[in-house]
Formats: C-alpha cells, sequence, structure tokens
C-alpha cells in the first residue's frame, strides 16, 4: 500500500535503481540561515569554504506565523521592513519605537561580531594572530564592546540601554532567541541577540535550505574528508567507548569490537553526558572529577516530540508557505511550555525530489518543550498501548500546528510517524532525548571547555557552546 511509499536510508541504499517512490524526511528543524551567501559570519559557511564542499542552496523569504495577538495568522517576507509592518499590526503603541531604538544601540555592536569568523576564535594567546592581525577592525570593536556583548541581554530592566516597553515584541525576541538556541532572551548573550538584529537588516534577507534536505549539508562535509588521502568517514558505526592507554585517549571501540586507533586525539560530538560516559569511571582521575561535578551542576533542555506525514500534494494549499510556526494558546508561561511552541515545515514545497510525484513531506515538532521525565516511564516499554495513546495525546499541539495551514493534511497522509523524547535518546543516542545544555548567559555556570582533562580527549558542538545542532 501507499505506507510502503516510506523506507530506509540504509534500505534504499541497497535497492539501488530499483528503490520505490519515496518519502524523505526532514530530522532537524530545516530553518538555516547566512548558508547561501559567499560573505556570512555562519561558522559552518567557512567550513565549507576551507573544504570546497557545499550543497546547492535553496533560497526562499516566505514565512508564516500564529501568534496569541494573530491567531487567524500572517505570512510575510523576511527582513527588517516587513518585520515593522507585524509590529505596526500586532504590537502596542511603543513597539516601532522600541524597535528602533534598539536596533540603534545593538547593531553597531554586531558590526565587530559579525566581522570576526568564529572558526577563527581560540581560547589563547593565539587568538592575537588569528583575529588581532587579520581582522584589527573589529578585534579592537569587540575588546572595547566585550562587556556589553559577553552580559546577558536585558530588554526588561528600565535603566537597560536595551530597555523594551511593549509586551509583543518582548515576547517575540523571546520566541527568535529560543528558536535560536533554547533559551529566552534573558538567558541569551547580548552579542547573539547583536547578531540576531543585525541579520534583520541584511540586504536580501533570505533563509536557506539545501538541496537534497539536510542530509546533504552532512554528505558535503564526508566529502570534504574522503577526498582527502587516508580519510574515511564511518556512517552508521556506533562509538561504544573511548580506549584509554597510559594515561590518554588513544582511539575508540565501535559497535562488533573494532577498535579504531588515534594518531593524535579522540574529538567528541556527542552530548555532555555521552562524552563523559564513552570514557569508563577509573581511567582518569580528574575527568572523574570533572564528570562528578558536570553532570550534577549542567541543566539540560527538554526533549521533543517530532511528526512526519506523506501526503498528496493537494493536501497543503499551493499558497502555504514552507515554513510556519505556530505559538499559543498565550504568551503567559516560560517559552519552553509543552506545545506552546510548534514549528512545521514542508521542505518538499522548496525541494520536490524529496516526495514523490504528487505528494507533499511534512515535518513538525514542539520546539524543545517536552520534559523527559513525564516520558521515563515509557523506557523498555514503547511497545504498550499505553505509550502509543500517551504519544498521541503529546502530538496534539503539533497536529494541530499542522492544520492552521493544512487542514487535511492528516486525514490524508499515507504515511504518519510520531516520534518522542525516547526516539530522541534510541536514535540520536542523546541523554534523556536533550537539546542540548540549558546553561544562561551570566551566571556561574560556565559553557566546558573544549579540553578535557582527559590527555588527548575534545570536546566540540552543543556540549561547549550555545546553539543547538548545525550552526
Amino acid at each position: 500500500g501507499a505506507k510502503g511509499l516510506w523506507a530506509s536510508s540504509a534500505r534504499l541504499a541497497a535497492l539501488g535503481a530499483d528503490a520505490p517512490p519515496t518519502f524523505k524526511f526532514e530530522a532537524g528543524p530545516s530553518l538555516y540561515s547566512g548558508l547561501s551567501p559567499a560573505a556570512s559570519p555562519n561558522p559552518l559557511k567557512h567550513i565549507y569554504q576551507m573544504i570546497e564542499e557545499e550543497p546547492e542552496w535553496i533560497t526562499y523569504d516566505a514565512w508564516g506565523a500564529y501568534l496569541p495577538e494573530a491567531p487567524e495568522g500572517y505570512e510575510l517576507s523576511i527582513g527588517a521592513e516587513n518585520f515593522l509592518e507585524i509590529l505596526r499590526r500586532y504590537g502596542g503603541p511603543t513597539a516601532v519605537d522600541d524597535w528602533n531604538k534598539l536596533a540603534a544601540t545593538l547593531r553597531p555592536l554586531a558590526s565587530g561580531v559579525m566581522g570576526l569568523p568564529s572558526t577563527a576564535v581560540r581560547p589563547d594567546l593565539g587568538t592575537l594572530a588569528t583575529l588581532g592581525l587579520r581582522y584589527p577592525g573589529p578585534f579592537l570593536n569587540v575588546i572595547k564592546d566585550a562587556a556589553t556583548i559577553l552580559a546577558p541581554f536585558d530588554m526588561e530592566s528600565e535603566d537597560s540601554p536595551f530597555y523594551v516597553e511593549d509586551i509583543f515584541l518582548r515576547n517575540y525576541l523571546d520566541l527568535i532567541a529560543f528558536l535560536l538556541q533554547g533559551l529566552p532572551a534573558s538567558g541569551t548573550l547580548t552579542a547573539v541577540m547583536a547578531y540576531m538584529v543585525e541579520d534583520f537588516y541584511r540586504e536580501g534577507a533570505v533563509m536557506d535550505f539545501p538541496k537534497g534536505g539536510s542530509r546533504a549539508m552532512i554528505d558535503a562535509l564526508v566529502r570534504g574528508v574522503e577526498k582527502r588521502p587516508g580519510c574515511a568517514v564511518k556512517r552508521s558505526t556506533p562509538v561504544e567507548r573511548v580506549i584509554v592507554e597510559d594515561g590518554r585517549a588513544a582511539g575508540v571501540a565501535v559497535k562488533g569490537g573494532t577498535v579504531i586507533k588515534a594518531r593524535k586525539a579522540v574529538v567528541s560530538n556527542a552530548d555532555l553526558r555521552m562524552t563523559f560516559d564513552l570514557v569508563e569511571e577509573g581511567k582518569c582521575a580528574a575527568f572523574d572529577v570533572e564528570r562528578n561535578e558536570l553532570l550534577k551542576a549542567v541543566p539540560l533542555c527538554k526533549s521533543f516530540v517530532h511528526v512526519h506525514l506523506g501526503v498528496p500534494a493537494s493536501a497543503i494549499p499551493d499558497d502555504a508557505p514552507p515554513q510556519w510556526t505556530v505559538v499559543g494558546p498565550t504568551w503567559d508561561g516560560p517559552i519552553d511550555s509543552r506545545g506552546k511552541v510548534v514549528v512545521v515545515s514542508c521542505p518538499s514545497k522548496l525541494d520536490p525530489s524529496l516526495a514523490p510525484d504528487g505528494y507533499h513531506v511534512i515535518h513538525a515538532y514542539g520546539a524543545g518543550n517536552e520534559a523527559y521525565a513525564d516520558w521515563k516511564k515509557f523506557e523498555g516499554a514503547t511497545d504498550s498501548d499505553e505509550y502509543k495513546r500517551f504519544k498521541e495525546e503529546r502530538a496534539a499541539p503539533v497536529f494541530d500546528a499542522i492544520a492552521k495551514r493544512a487542514p487535511d493534511a492528516r486525514k490524508n497522509a499515507v504515511v504518519e510517524q510520531i516520534a518522542s523524547p525516547i526516539t530522541h535518546a534510541r536514535f540520536l543516542r542523546r541523554h534523556e532525548g536533550n537539546y542540548g545544555p540549558a546553561i544562561a548567559a551570566g551566571g556561574d555556570l560556565k559553557f566546558p571547555e573544549v579540553t578535557t582533562p582527559l590527555p588527548g580527549y575534545y570536546r566540540c558542538g552543543d556540549s561547549t557552546t550555545a546553539g543547538i545542532g548545525v550552526p
């Protein structure tokens, strides 16, 4: 039947030319920017330029939103002028003035932040060579403004230079900050908010999407590795433990028992908990001390409920945007309240190859608002009827968000999948399906460093910096 249109990537590869038409679902949020321009502050773009490999980019500027003040929804192009129109429609009497004052204050700070490639930043005196000598103007601006841009963003104190009186604008900035890194604006560095505001004013501002879907981004990185002599990327090869020899990380053991030796170092892009769990206790006393300190102290963002649908093209209106966000029913309470923020994506509107002819794919998720504690009782019991009923209940806000613009999508779906925090934990090997550390700016708790007390063992990714997933 139609349900057979979906298949795993491994099965498709095995079938080759005989593979049936398939739905290719996104695994991430499908929200990307700063990747299509040649000159960009996006660090992933820098990596692509270094390795001289990247996907083909599809660009678009249409964005939809359903907010408590706009339950009927709106669809506008991104950019500063259209944002002013949103403020005029839904903000209070001070909204436009608040925004203009905020932009005038933040944009000069952004000139330094956006003028320094983050790939050249390093935590030692070598930064004087990689930044100070090559980018003296932006570097001096960042040094001059360091106390401000490294402080948490404060838009609520009346004596703050970033004070925002209008409640709608405050809530909107909280939403953008949350979608960007999983924390509200008050837990976000001022530098990040300056970057975000400046991006509104970028000439020809667009969103980016990789042709072939998010997998194309990984494929480009793989090509960058494998075109170098003697280098290979082993996919679907779970690492089970880090080998420690003579007090140093010396390689990894993968599922099946194969050992891959390291000539210089082992670098973990796993989440913080998994990065520690890969090293057996007792192998390095200092590493064990750090393990106990950080795993007790570092809070985690919540997890997700995801929905994937394969639907006839007629189930989505032709004029629907490729993305829409739903917030509600009110702004009251924390931004990560269950079901409060849902993001819906229809990437096949941008790249028809992601669905069979005459069909679309839909990917929607509750944005980092599912507490794993509610799901823990189902560990090892995911075949139970109770688990299936619970998934259905918790996915209701996601289906409601899809129906805002595509009311017939679910009833006409030929493929339906609901993923829970347990799914995330199992398939992505993330502790409790977490969305990364919830380390707010300005607190006593700092992100772990890239170095660890175990010689030869390094961290990277969301266990060391704010912002989850691919930059």
